[in-house]
């Protein structure tokens, strides 16, 4: 990671724990903007990954970007998904516990194609045998099935996940992937039956219409046009142009195959997707009695095929509803608007519990026969936080999971670094931070919290209304400083809110849910005689998914809120157990350009993420902590005692290293295995010093090899020479060896000034005055403006009469190898303004540095030549030769005062 400090400038820090301005969301934006226009869309805060979604392809996830990653410490690197991925297999298989990576952030931000990434990931990069490729075809094909059963395209994302999902992907003791098992979270059943404007159903639906052979669209009583489906047509864009429902067809078939679907699992799927849609277009009217009927009988006979069901048996379920009264059963006849609601609710409910079948054979495909003991990583892509215009049901189920998640992410965090400080035997310092269980405990907490009135008025004998749920809200958590409605608001606020609405101040920022729909949403309850109707289905499916065991049982079932609450605390219960990672997703922008870095949309995905407290919780102290072996490793060439071998503890090496360097006491801790640096301007300077070092060390071995290559060469032509007896021949091999070794570097630069009486024209001659100049110059400067300019100072008496003055994009290499040609200690100086050359003889010039729109090198009227920087770098170059390059380096490679 520290290698890339150096660009910070231009492309920021790619971790937020090295900001300065660590608690400055402005920064924290800024920051992140400069590595977005770079393509750079990773980035640390510690181990948490960011991610900002690109909305174009980036040559990043190769095979050999996967290779480079594999086996790497996590810092070595730049930040990447795949460095999330190995470090979590790495210390899986080195301590053989368990891990999980949680992927989250908004519809569209790129939780799911992370999720791919990751998977993609692992088979390439695991150990594998011919049976366990199969494992990871099926792990990899598991993605499109769920996603096009799972996936719509909405307002803001064209494949988003409208469920939780979380996959244990089972790993053996040679590291090899051998299993997995998937669990799903609160698939959105009512999209099935109603979409909003801009929106499509699943993709499932429109994939069989355009991609199905027209044997198997007859076979299911489809047309191939979607508009002719009542269920697909409301969002009124069931042809969308970015995606492709032909090609992910085929898709999805070639993946039934694999993941070891037979044809007849396949042919009774169908048959329920099909069902659905038949089940969309059915009409009912009133007949003169009030009771809902069925005029047209073409959609519910093929809806009695597909499924297996008694035609008249279904067609007077939906229109009539069993009623137990005392030991006898009534039939009563249903009004227009309950058939409809009939209609829907086994739309849903077979759709529902099919997506549940759907997952549970997936993982009979993905189980592991074998009874040793695994590990295993999960990865939990979740639905991220959503603020819609009409916010419903599904928006608070979702939303009550991502405050759920949040209290996680904070708590483990603290927790990680409570241990990680108290570990190392330093002092931990209490954070301030907004502890989200108020939030949690107002939608959970029994019988005081929201789900539990809501359940209770769901189960209530009597009238029980969406308003009525709203009133008993007010009534008893009415005083709640997260909660508010129009009646408990204040006038400002009140004209902000409908009537029937509820505001939640979540740690994220405040979101108004619509509570029309919250009852019947929640209770999603299924007319007795109709699930009669499906529990004696010849469906193979349908039968698995209505067993008649549930028609003995009489207790009402858990509401939805419920169901999803239980199941959401046995995900957090899993979570708990293993050591996490997370990758928290941005999306840039609401219309999907590449390159558009939108402020206010991301400023407000940073908060609801949590990012900000994320990162102060990280810098609690210190920003950067790392072990003493890898830290001494990196920068023991900036001190003499270290370099380049520390016999001894890598403790007392780092002590001794940072005490030469000139850390102060309030910089840093030394804890029991790391070293914590607090601020990250000591880590820059420390970084800026071990660059300027390498480029002197690999000068260092340049010049050696090219030393002895022209030495060889020399011995050659001296050999012949001597041979031929020619005293020529003898002066040519002296000339060309020099010629080897300082040409080589020096034409780089362009000469601006030439000492008086030195050849110009030719390349022997300015080889010939090189060769003979190192010996008689007795200084160097340069301005701290990195300019590139370097002027070699000559004796007064001289032959050269007058300085050099030359231009060059290496200034520290230059300067490095003229005092190692010369084989002498000499004065450098770093100069600020301006600095006086030697022209001639008794002569002298003054050279002026400064700051302009352009560079620029030109004589000014006042005779003094001027050199002109656009803009001073991060580092100058005092700091740099200061810091590097001190007196008490006896063995360095510039010895003298610093100026």
């Amino acid at each position: 990671m520290e290698g890339a400090l150096i660009a910070r400038d231009r492309v920021g820090v790619q971790d937020f724990v090295l900001l300065d301005s660590h608690t400055s969301e402005t920064a924290f934006l800024n920051n992140l903007r400069k590595r977005y226009q770079e393509n750079l869309i990773y980035t640390y805060i510690g181990t948490l990954l960011v991610s900002v979604n690109p909305y174009k392809e980036l040559d990043i996830y190769t095979v050999t970007q996967m290779q480079l990653y594999r086996g790497v410490n996590f810092f070595e690197l730049p930040p990447h998904l795949y460095a999330i991925a190995d470090n979590a297999y790495r210390v899986m298989c080195s301590e053989y516990n368990n891990h999980f990576i949680l992927i989250s952030g908004e519809s569209g931000a790129g939780k799911t194609e992370a999720s791919k990434k990751i998977l993609q990931y692992y088979a390439v990069t695991c150990p594998t045998t011919e049976q366990l490729q199969i494992v990871r075809d099926r792990l990899l094909l598991s993605n499109p099935v769920l996603e096009a059963f799972g996936n719509a395209k909405t307002l803001r994302n064209d494949n988003s996940s409208r469920f939780g999902k979380y996959m244990d992907i089972q790993f053996d003791f040679k590291g090899a992937p051998v299993g997995g098992h998937i669990l799903s979270y609160l698939i959105e059943k009512s999209r099935v039956v109603h979409q909003n404007h801009g929106e499509r159903n699943f993709h499932i639906f429109y994939q069989l219409l355009e991609g199905g052979d027209k044997d198997l669209l007859c076979w299911l009583g489809l047309e191939r046009n979607p508009q002719k489906y009542a269920y697909l047509i409301q969002g009124r864009c069931a042809k969308v142009f970015s995606i492709n429902d032909k090609n992910d067809w085929k898709i999805v078939r070639k993946a039934f195959s694999i993941i070891d679907f037979t044809e007849k699992d396949i042919e009774h799927l169908f048959g329920i997707v099909a069902s659905v849609l038949h089940l969309g277009n059915i009409q009912f009217e009133e007949d003169s009695n009030g009771h809902a009927i069925i005029r047209d009988g073409t959609q519910i006979k093929w809806i009695s095929k597909l499924l297996g069901v008694h035609l008249s048996i279904l067609q007077e379920s939906l229109t009539h509803r069993k009623i137990e009264a005392r030991s006898e059963e009534v039939l009563s006849p249903l009004n227009v608007d309950l058939a409809f609601y009939a209609r829907d609710a086994v739309a849903k409910a077979i759709y529902g519990r099919t997506f549940t079948w759907l997952v549970n054979k997936i993982n009979g495909s993905l189980a592991n026969k074998d009874s040793t003991r695994k590990t295993v990583i999960g990865l939990l892509d979740i639905y991220g936080f959503e603020v819609l215009d009409t916010n419903s049901f599904e928006q608070f189920c979702i939303n009550y999971c991502n405050e759920k998640l949040q209290q996680l992410l904070i708590e483990m965090t603290l927790k990680a670094e409570q241990e990680e400080y108290e570990l190392e035997g330093i002092e931990w310092e209490p954070i301030p931070y907004f502890n989200n269980k108020i939030i949690c405990d107002l939608v959970e907490q029994k019988h005081k919290g929201i789900i539990s009135i809501l359940d209770e008025e769901c189960l209530r004998p009597g009238e029980a209304t969406d308003l009525s749920f709203l009133e008993k809200l007010e009534e008893k958590v009415g005083d709640h400083a997260h909660f508010v409605t129009r009646k408990l608001a204040d006038q400002k606020t009140r004209k902000s809110i409908d009537w029937v609405d509820f505001r939640l101040l979540h740690y994220a920022g405040e979101v108004t849910y619509c509570a029309v729909g919250f009852l019947e949403k929640n209770n999603d309850l299924l007319y007795r005689n109709l699930k009669e109707v499906l529990c004696n289905s010849k469906n193979g499916i349908i039968r698995e998914c209505f067993l008649l065991s549930e028609l003995d049982n009489r207790r009402r079932p858990e509401t939805v809120a419920t169901q999803f609450k239980n199941s959401l605390m046995s995900l957090i219960e899993i979570l708990m157990s293993k050591e996490p990672s997370y990758v928290r997703c941005i999306k840039p922008n609401e219309n999907k350009e590449p390159g558009k870095f939108d402020d206010y949309l991301i400023r407000h995905q940073v908060k609801y993420l949590g990012l900000m407290e994320h990162l102060r919780v990280r810098r609690a102290g210190f920003a950067y902590r790392r072990k003493y072996e890898l830290f001494l490793q990196r920068y023991k060439s900036l001190c003499p005692a270290t370099w380049p071998h520390w016999h001894g503890p890598a403790a007392e090496g780092v002590e001794r290293l940072i005490k030469h360097i000139g850390y102060k006491p309030e910089e840093y801790k030394l804890g029991r295995t790391k070293i914590f640096i607090r601020f990250p301007k000591t880590l820059f300077a420390t970084e800026d010093a071990f660059e300027f070092r390498k480029h002197l060390l690999v000068s260092r071995l340049q010049a050696k090899y090219k030393g002895c290559l022209g030495k060889r060469e020399y011995q050659k032509k001296r050999e012949a020479g001597r041979s031929s007896g020619t005293e020529d021949s003898l002066l040519q091999a002296v000339l060309s060896s020099r010629s080897c070794c300082f040409g080589r570097f020096l034409w780089l630069a362009s000469v601006l000034a030439w000492p008086a009486g030195t050849g110009k024209g030719s390349e022997p001659c300015a080889c010939f005055f090189f060769s003979n100049f190192w010996i008689s110059f007795e200084g160097i400067s340069t301005s701290n403006l990195s300019d590139g300019i370097v002027v070699i100072h000559v004796p007064e008496d001289n032959k050269q009469k007058g300085d050099a003055i030359l231009q060059c994009e290496h200034v520290f290499e230059t300067v490095t190898k003229l005092c190692m040609l010369a084989n002498k200690q000499s004065l450098v100086k770093v100069v600020q303004g301006s600095l006086q050359f030697r022209i001639g003889s008794g002569k002298e010039g003054t050279m002026v540095f400064t700051v302009g729109q352009e560079p620029q090198v030109f004589k000014a009227k006042n005779g003094q030549l001027t050199v002109v920087r656009p803009h001073p770098s991060a580092g100058d170059m005092t700091r740099a030769f200061s810091f590097c390059l001190t007196p008490a380096e006896s063995n360095s490679l510039l010895q003298g005062p610093f100026v």
